[in-house]
């Protein structure tokens, strides 16, 4: 026994307890070690224990954890500085999540869709997508398993195949106000969108009118060797949610937007209580810092490289690893059997990871992350597909 009698049982919890991290590695009340493959999922970007960011969340603490958005206060300010000036976006919106930078995403594009005179409402997004678990989110997302028993979903949502331009544009019409896209497809098994297919999103969307959003929640903030996962796309869209990795394990959200969209909404149009508080915010500051001004990108480039190398050598060796997917440390390798047994067996082995889809295993380190890592939880993984 756990947590099972006071926790809502909503998730498939492994029977450990986690209890402190260092780095790389996170430790269980029984004193077990684990190398982190899984970073709360693309969430930990700075590993565990990190000191800067320790001493930041203290320090803030100690001044204001928490006021009102009827104020200001200089570190939301500030980390939307970070963002704005190292971005192709003019305004930010804070939040708590994932799934709140999502639902205001749909809200803000049909809010400028009706701000422009228009009466369009329809949001464009991918079969296998994930977005979130709040009612607008989970209706965004294309898999029909998050959705079961949730009916009815939030109308005007329409999903199309991922990757496939011609599905896209003879599903968009007059009614169509935002086109909804992950770079790469997290929880939809690690599926990265076509270069080209994009491209060919944005001059669409250009010509019809339309706002391009990119959900970067799991790929975005250095996790695919640059600040934002679009820009290794050469794409830039209108709207972008970010969360996971923003503040480093303090829960946080938001939204970027182009100024002629962001204007859209007015005092009253949306709002978060704890959005943007001090403490979450000062958070964010130290992991942006870390990731433009102490090489952390460039090192989720060359470590993700470097793991996509030996994943591919993986592959070469054994016929179960059927393809590997995905770019910086975002990966996934997609096996001919289920991967749950893998993972447990991994995990007795001191190596923490996750699935994408019941074939695929999740690569998702913190972005600190070096080649020894890398080689020990691959030896690891190696050792247990022998047992295959």
């Amino acid at each position: 026994m756990f947590g099972e009698n006071v926790i809502m049982n909503t998730y498939g919890r492994f029977p450990m307890m986690l209890e402190k991290g260092e780095g790389m590695f996170v430790y269980d009340t029984e004193g077990n070690k684990y190398l982190d493959f899984v970073a709360g999922i693309a969430v930990n970007c700075l590993g565990h224990g990190n000191k800067k960011l320790a001493k930041a969340i203290g320090a803030q603490a100690e001044k204001m954890i928490h006021c009102s958005n009827l104020y200001w206060n200089k570190p939301q300010v500030e980390a939307a500085e970070m963002l704005v000036n190292n971005s192709a976006f003019d305004k930010v919106f804070f939040c708590n999540s994932g799934a709140e930078a999502i639902e205001g995403s749909l809200k803000l594009s049909r809010k400028f869709a009706k701000k422009n005179g228009t009466e369009k409402f329809e949001i464009i997004t991918m079969l296998h997508s994930f977005h979130g678990r709040t009612y607008g989110a989970v209706s965004a997302t294309g898999q029909e398993k998050y959705q079961k028993d949730f009916a009815p979903l939030l109308p005007g949502i329409k999903h199309v195949p991922f990757n496939d331009f011609e599905a896209l544009k003879n599903t968009v019409t007059d009614l169509t106000c935002a086109i909804l896209i992950e770079p790469i497809q997290g929880e939809g098994g690690i599926k990265p969108a076509e270069k080209e297919y994009l491209k060919k999103v944005r001059q669409l969307c250009d010509e019809k009118g339309i706002l391009l959003v990119f959900d970067e929640i799991q790929c975005g903030v250095g996790r695919m060797g640059y600040l934002f996962a679009h820009e290794y796309y050469g794409v830039t869209p209108d709207i972008i949610a970010l969360a996971k990795g923003l503040a480093g394990g303090v829960p946080i959200g938001a939204i970027l937007a182009k100024n002629n969209v962001a204007e859209a909404f007015a005092p009253g149009d949306h709002a978060s209580t704890f959005g943007g508080n001090a403490l979450a915010t000062s958070a964010a500051k130290v992991v942006l810092d870390e990731l433009i001004n102490n090489h952390l990108i460039e090192n989720a480039k060359i470590q993700g490289e470097y793991l996509t190398q030996k994943l591919n050598e993986l592959k070469e060796k054994y016929d179960c690893i059927k393809e590997v997917r995905g770019f910086g440390l975002l990966q996934g390798i997609e096996l001919s059997i289920p991967v749950a047994d893998m993972i447990n067996k991994c995990m007795k082995d001191g190596l923490l990871l996750v699935n994408a889809g019941t074939h695929v295993i999740r690569f998702v380190p913190p972005l600190i992350v070096t080649k020894e890592n890398i080689m020990e939880a691959l030896n690891i993984l190696e050792q247990n597909i022998l047992t295959i």
